[in-house]
């Protein structure tokens, strides 16, 4: 293998791929760049002028990356044959359409072909297995189940081809994440994938062949920064047998006689988000008050005017209920309210619920920091509130030493931690993102309690904290640009839970 280095999985690729176009290098770029790199790692190899290239081609950016391969094989002198498995209409995305029809006026030195049927296939078999190079552009990382016809029979002819067999990033019937073979599967002398090795292309060189990991301009940022490619990947689909209850019931344990709007606002972004029911806790003098926000949040009560264990009766039997707890916002100060949240933690943690931890949670925590280590827990502080927990005044550091210290204070605290600020910075203690989502304007009270809804929300929909505190940090961050763009920097928290379903249309998901 060449190039190898680190691997990673069909999902983490496609999420690159999107954050590459969101941060202005297209994907037709990145399409350009990634046949052409398959062309150059043949032609290093053979000298291509005068041979002929059969290219066997599915209708998803693999095709695409062959389509590409094949400009620049004829360019090179190559006569090329491209057999492309099903309809041309049928072509899946915009940028592998839109390199087949460059092909189709390629008249001179591309020959295409569409094939439907396998019987059409075998007409051309012979053609196929002579040819002095055949390329495998049929299904890629797109590949899930056995294979089933025409790819199937296409895949048996290419094994049986005498020339050189090259496979587009990833052999067809191979599983890009687990090795696993679909039935059959591409034989190839060379695979060329692209960006870092794919995760099932470890240790099967019987299908692989060499392994070519090629460099095709992809921005070091796309795996850093949060972006559209981490949302989509962490929405959870909603099908039409979708009921009650499978997008998640979530918690917040808040309010107090001081603070009503801030378990509201928690609340309403977590429906906004997408959950199936927003429950809040809160005590019984402030209950009206915070029921007067909307008709769409529940709210339980305990006597008293602020949390304590006394509450544990009513709050208990609702944590056993729900997906995530959020545990702080506007709950107050009181040390019997700090009592009963680390008494609280220990419980959630014990029973593997989902938790994320704000406001005033984290000044209880900041007394016993390490008691959720290991949790399924976001934190979410500021900067003053990462200072309470781990001793260090973090504004005073350039940016990247902050990266640094965030995943340092995550992995000491075994939790995931959400550090709010200009750019937003997510760890676990092993991965790190940043946010770069967000304006000034969002520095008006409650965005904090917004995003805290968020985080639960993708918590409730079974994504891990590192994903659900990255992910809810970029919807947090568009919602405020959103309001931003239309009301300028006079906006008020309200406006962004009003702004959520927006996000999920901009990107165009359900």
């Amino acid at each position: 293998m060449e190039n190898v280095g680190r691997k990673i999985s069909s999902v983490e690729m496609a999420i690159i791929d999107e954050n590459s176009e969101w941060l202005g290098v297209p994907r037709l770029l990145l399409m350009e760049n990634a046949g052409k790199a398959v062309a150059t790692e043949i032609s290093k190899r053979i000298d291509v002028n005068g041979k002929k290239v059969v290219i066997l081609a599915g209708l998803g950016n693999n095709g695409g990356d062959s389509f590409v391969a094949a400009r620049h094989l004829a360019h090179l002198g190559a006569s090329v044959y491209v057999f492309l498995l099903g309809r041309s209409k049928d072509i899946r995305t915009d940028e592998a359409r839109r390199n087949w029809e460059a092909l189709k006026k390629m008249f001179l030195t591309v020959k295409t072909i569409e094939i439907r049927y396998v019987e059409e296939l075998k007409k051309y078999e012979s053609e196929i297995k002579s040819a002095d190079i055949v390329i495998d552009g049929m299904l890629g990382t797109g590949v899930r189940g056995e294979l089933r016809d025409p790819y199937r029979t296409a895949v048996e002819i290419f094994n049986k081809a005498s020339g050189l067999r090259v496979a587009v990033d990833i052999p067809t019937g191979l599983n890009p994440d687990t090795g696993e073979i679909h039935g059959v599967a591409v034989k190839a002398d060379l695979t060329v994938t692209f960006h870092a090795l794919k995760k099932g292309l470890d240790g099967k060189r019987e299908y692989t062949g060499d392994v070519v990991v090629a460099n095709i301009g992809v921005p070091p940022e796309a795996e850093v920064i949060v972006g559209p490619g981490d949302l989509r990947a962490a929405v959870k689909p909603r099908r039409p047998e979708a009921k009650k209850g499978d997008f998640g019931r979530v918690l917040i344990v808040g309010g107090s006689n001081l603070y009503t709007g801030a378990p509201a606002l928690c609340a309403m972004a977590a429906l906004r988000c997408g959950c199936d029911l927003s429950i809040i806790v809160a005590p019984e003098s402030v209950a009206s008050s915070i029921r007067s926000f909307s008709p769409n949040i529940i709210v339980h009560t305990y006597s008293g005017n602020a949390f304590t264990l006394n509450a544990f009766t009513t709050v208990i039997p609702l944590v056993e209920k729900c997906d995530t707890i959020v545990i702080g916002p506007g709950l107050g100060t009181m040390d019997e309210t700090f009592e009963a949240c680390l008494k609280l933690f220990e419980i959630v943690k014990e029973k593997g619920k989902a938790l994320v931890v704000d406001a005033d949670g984290l000044k209880a925590l900041s007394t016993s920091p390490t008691i959720l280590a290991g949790a399924r827990a976001v934190l979410t502080p500021h900067a003053g509130e990462f200072k309470g927990l781990v001793n260090l005044d973090i504004t005073k550091l350039p940016f990247k030493e902050r990266i640094k210290e965030v995943k340092k204070a995550a992995k000491q605290l075994n939790l995931t931690i959400l550090l709010k600020g200009h750019w937003d910075i997510i760890s676990d203690g092993n991965k790190v993102k940043v946010n770069i989502t967000g304006n000034p304007a969002m520095t008006v009270g409650g965005t904090g309690d917004v995003l805290s809804g968020l985080v639960a929300t993708l918590l409730a929909w079974k994504n891990e904290p590192f994903t659900a505190a990255s992910v809810a940090a970029f919807i947090n961050g568009v919602a405020g640009d959103l309001t931003a763009q239309e009301k300028g920097y006079h906006i008020v928290a309200t406006d962004l839970v009003d702004k959520i379903p927006e996000v999920f249309k901009k990107f165009e998901i359900n």
